[in-house]
């Protein structure tokens, strides 16, 4: 909960009113009161009700007298009465609403419990109590520390200072008793200060810490519920819900509060219901309930023996053919009365505007099939040379791959001198150096023999040589 004013930055401090959940609109606060009656006027010739009430650390309120007639509104920091020394508080509610709240905690006015206020708070008590405030997370984790080192078995769960930083408030949880005495004279030692130590329960430590529920909301403790009933899994059973123990307890460990919210609609509803232990009696064989739905009125039967087929009747017709069998009578079997139930489901929505899919647009994805190889043309080959910054087609392909027509041009060669082979060879691409290697030097032809010789040896030396 928060006002509009609010934005939690990444340190978890508002950047809006940046008064960290003590602003005046009251709605940052655990277990607020809307003043309804704030705009309202008091009938001539009656006082307002001379008692505010004023909350502190983490939800805790109490009620005070102005018996100085304060001028006090709702934000207003004010010193009141404690023992010993002066506590620092935020006032909450004032005016006729406050009446009823302590009628409701069943507080009375002349009590000893309702101290007064002194005044509202300076400037430099405000800095006492920040100055308080901020000790008090660093002491809780050595608190803890010394906890544990005494071996005993508690947890230190939050610590709260007095506003003259006088007293500090240790607030534990222990499922047995704890003999501390021992602790509280480290804690004195350690903290040079008032210890008091104070045992709650576990349910109002989760109220007092707060916290997001398995609901996605805050919790019903820390936002408005007070009373905290008793819960037991009986609760669950009457609402059909699984024994899951981690899905029924909350985050203070115990079975979630709101398991009482419905039950009293649904032990409502369960008063029509048969008894589940109830056989139903037919001539086709005795029926066993097996499920029942409490929203729709309608139970599940199915025959000894035939556990799969299950037949959905009325709470009104089971009643019937229980009073039946309680005269002596026994029912033909249950097709009769679960054939009746069998209606037409017809379809309220009808596609008149043309709706569609939202998949009509989309086009599934056809498979590529690789097309035939085809020969290049001599034709593009030389408009390639000629337009060298153009890009070559096909270049995914190994361009020093030989085509299928050098092949029977090698057969038709093989008789052929090997002056004249050289001659029939076409021109080919030399392939790229790849990888960073360096290009191939080019083969120089070896010079020509010179001519001084007879025409015998020139013909001999041009003759295509045989392997010895």
């Amino acid at each position: 909960m928060a006002c509009n004013n609010c934005g939690t930055g990444t340190d978890g401090i508002p950047k809006g009113c940046k008064s960290n959940g003590t602003c005046a609109s009251d709605s940052c606060n655990k277990l607020t009161v809307f003043d309804w009656l704030s705009n309202m006027t008091l009938p001539s010739g009656q006082e307002p009700f001379n008692c505010v009430e004023v909350r502190y650390k983490n939800g805790r309120k109490h009620y005070y007298k102005n018996t100085e007639n304060l001028t006090l509104s709702t934000g207003d920091i004010v010193a009141t009465e404690a023992s010993p020394g002066h506590d620092i508080g935020m006032v909450t509610l004032t005016g006729e609403l406050v009446k009823v709240q302590m009628k409701k905690k069943k507080v009375k006015i002349d009590s000893e419990d309702v101290k007064k206020i002194y005044r509202k708070a300076s400037q430099k008590d405000i800095d006492i109590w920040t100055k308080a405030r901020e000790r008090e997370e660093p002491m809780k984790v050595r608190a803890r520390q010394l906890a544990i080192e005494l071996k005993l078995k508690m947890k230190i769960s939050d610590i709260e200072f007095q506003g003259d930083a006088s007293k500090a408030t240790f607030y534990y949880t222990a499922e047995e008793r704890v003999d501390f005495r021992e602790l509280i004279k480290e804690f004195a030692k350690e903290f040079s200060t008032r210890i008091e130590m104070r045992q709650i329960g576990f349910r109002q430590e989760a109220a007092r810490l707060g916290g997001i529920g398995s609901c996605g909301r805050e919790l019903c403790c820390s936002t408005w519920l007070t009373d905290f009933r008793s819960v037991s899994t009986s609760a669950a059973r009457y609402q059909q819900l699984s024994l899951n123990p981690q899905k029924l307890a909350g985050q203070c460990g115990k079975l979630k509060c709101c398991l009482n919210y419905e039950l009293d609609s649904y032990l409502d509803a369960l008063k029509h219901f048969p008894d589940k232990n109830v056989k139903l009696k037919t001539k086709k064989g005795n029926a066993v309930s097996q499920k029942t739905d409490i929203f729709k009125g309608m139970i599940w039967y199915a025959y000894e023996g035939e556990w799969t087929n299950w037949f959905m009747i009325t709470t009104k017709d089971a009643n019937e053919i229980i009073a039946e069998n309680k005269k002596g009578n026994i029912v033909d079997n249950l097709e009769d009365y679960a054939s009746e139930l069998i209606e037409e489901v017809t379809v309220d929505f009808e596609n008149v505007v043309g709706q569609d899919s939202l998949t009509r647009f989309d086009k599934p994805k056809q498979k590529k099939s690789r097309k035939p190889h085809q020969k290049k043309d001599p034709q593009k080959r030389t408009d390639n040379k000629d337009n060298p910054n153009k890009k070559r087609e096909h270049s995914n392909k190994p361009q020093n791959k030989r085509r299928p027509q050098k092949r029977t041009d090698e057969k038709t060669t093989e008789n052929k001198p090997a002056g004249q082979q050289n001659r029939n060879k076409k021109p080919t691409h030399k392939p790229k150096a790849q990888n960073g290697d360096a290009p191939k030097k080019p083969q120089h032809k070896p010079r020509p023999r010179p001519q001084n010789k007879n025409n015998n040896n020139t013909k001999k030396d041009n003759s295509p040589q045989k392997d010895a």
